[in-house]
């Protein structure tokens, strides 16, 4: 496991903090926010990618 994978796991563990942020305060933007973090820590831990790079290619979606 290399540094990009465990910033993927943490990213995800950020992503979780904040969707529960987001339902207590009903806070969509926190929400969508939290869930893009799991998504980005998700494929971060996949591929051993940077954050930088996964933004990247998904903008290009």
């Amino acid at each position: 496991m290399n540094t990009d994978q465990l910033k993927g796991n943490w990213n995800q563990i950020k992503g979780k903090i904040k969707q529960e942020y987001g339902i207590a305060t009903e806070d969509d933007a926190a929400f969508t926010e939290g869930k893009y973090d799991e998504l980005v820590g998700r494929i971060q831990e996949k591929t051993g990618k940077t954050k930088e790079r996964i933004n990247e290619e998904i903008s290009k979606w």
